[in-house]
């Protein structure tokens, strides 16, 4: 078979799957299991032990294919965070993403050896799975309609995109450790904050200097703006990684620092970006998917269910409790916040880390993890929507329809266009616009009522689910959210 008809024999194999599980998402939702638990079983069911019989073992490729789809997804994340949620979630978020995810490496470990393993592969599985996937909880919350109370819903979202660095970090730390050629330990015991700071100066600097060459150069087309965004982020991973830093936070908060200030064309931006995440998502659960041989789980199938039940019941609720209890939680938040710790993404990719390195425990660590994840993706993955709504902590919500009115300026302005979804319990339901009081500097310019627009009158009935869309001064902000009840 000639090397073209190969590549064009791959590219439709895997142009289906890719089909086949983006049309599937909408039914895995109403079971309230990850979206990328779909991906990664269809990616098995094409690999070369499935019916579609690709022959994929690369483990490096997987790797590259990985890191870069971790690029995107973290830049997707640090663009859609707001700094309100980064301030709300900083302590309790902080503490989950490195004490949090030290106590979880440790605990699992343990587990590990007292269940047969070498320390080696012991410390390794811990590490690997110590963080938890920000795509699967996101696709859990999201599928299921769920709307959380703000500071739990900050708390999770921003750990699971903040605790991927600190799990690379262990992981690399672990190989190391198990090298023969290893540094002295005083050393190695400074590498874990020294590259978390050098990741987090590298992100703020490159974003600050990309928001500032987008805001003053003229591109000569709408569709290079993503182009730039897209340069800020592998800028910010490759430099923080030569530099000895945390690519991965780079990334993260050179997109927290362009998404949280003025951008050209920035509602456009964010769709692309949400897009190539979700490409990303997809791609690399496929492709990790292809890199597992189903004949080679069944010897250790026993030993990755009893290490996920562990890690779900056990490893995530203790670390989770050692971090909140000092902040004064309430107990009913700090049980959901440990049950809401779902594995996807980083420990499948960091499981190709001691394959690549040429460990010979990699691919019975690489077996283990894929339990691992699978378990946490079913077990709490499954139980959250109806967890979340007895324990009065979220609420089902309406999913968003597309946004109907869009402002492009290319130069920064004092004006913001914001849009508002009418809840059951707004205090705007039920009134006229000419009740509202708005600022002088805020009028509402459009309605949305079952994907319909509406003109904006003064005797126009606000409904629930309605969508506001309001003009105002940026400094009006406050009173009009607070108006509308947000």
């Amino acid at each position: 078979m000639t090397e073209p008809y190969a590549t064009a024999i791959l590219l439709a194999v895997f142009g289906v799957l890719m089909a086949v599980s983006a049309l599937m998402t909408r039914t895995v939702d109403r079971f309230g299991v990850p979206i990328v638990l779909l991906f990664l079983v269809l990616g098995m069911l094409g690999g070369s032990e499935g019916i579609g019989g690709l022959a994929f073992d690369n483990a490096d490729l997987a790797f590259r294919i990985g890191t870069v789809a971790l690029i995107l997804i973290l830049l997707d994340g640090g663009l859609n965070t707001k700094w309100a949620s980064i301030k709300q979630a900083a302590a309790p978020a902080g503490l989950l993403a490195t004490v949090g995810v030290v106590m979880t490496a440790g605990l699992v470990a343990l587990a590990a050896r007292a269940m047969g393993l070498d320390w080696t592969e012991a410390i390794l599985i811990g590490a690997i799975v110590s963080s938890t996937d920000a795509a699967a909880v996101f696709s859990v919350l999201r599928g299921g309609g769920l709307r959380l109370k703000p500071r739990i819903q900050s708390t999770i979202e921003v750990e699971s995109c903040a605790n991927d660095p600190m799990a690379v970090i262990l992981t690399l730390t672990a190989i190391e450790i198990a090298s023969p050629n290893r540094g002295p330990d005083w050393w190695i015991a400074l590498e874990v904050p020294i590259q978390l700071a050098i990741g987090l100066v590298v992100g703020v600097v490159i974003g600050f200097l990309f928001r500032y060459l987008m805001n003053r150069v003229r591109l000569s087309a709408v569709g290079l703006y993503p182009v730039v965004s897209l340069a800020a982020a592998f800028s910010a991973f490759g430099l923080a990684t030569i530099v000895y830093g945390s690519g991965f936070l780079a990334v993260f908060a050179a997109g927290a620092v362009l998404g949280n200030g003025h951008l050209p064309y920035i509602v456009g931006l964010r769709r692309v970006h949400d897009a190539l995440a979700w490409m990303s998502q997809v791609t690399m659960f496929i492709t990790l998917g292809l890199l597992v041989f189903p004949s080679q789980l069944i010897p250790v199938a026993w030993v990755g269910i009893g290490l996920g039940l562990f890690l779900a019941i056990v490893a995530r609720p203790l670390a989770v409790i050692a971090c909140l209890s000092i902040l004064r939680w309430k107990p009913r938040e700090i049980g959901y916040v440990s049950w809401v710790g779902l594995r996807g993404a980083v420990p499948i990719v960091l499981a190709t880390f001691p394959i690549i390195d040429g460990m010979k425990a990699g691919h019975n660590v690489f077996n283990i993890v894929f339990f691992i994840v699978v378990v946490s993706a079913i077990v709490p993955g499954a139980s959250i929507v109806p967890i979340t709504l007895k324990l009065g902590l979220g609420r089902r919500q309406t999913r968003r329809a597309e946004s109907a009115l869009e402002l492009h300026v290319l130069n920064k302005y004092d004006r913001e266009l914001r849009d508002y979804e009418i809840r059951d319990d707004s205090p705007v339901r039920g009134k006229t616009l000419a009740e509202l009081g708005l600022p002088p500097g805020a009028s509402i310019v459009l309605i949305v009522r079952n994907n319909e627009p509406l003109p904006a009158r003064g005797m126009t009935r606000i409904e629930a689910e309605d969508r506001l869309y309001v003009v105002c001064d940026n400094g009006d902000l406050p009173a009009v959210e607070t108006i509308i009840g947000t």
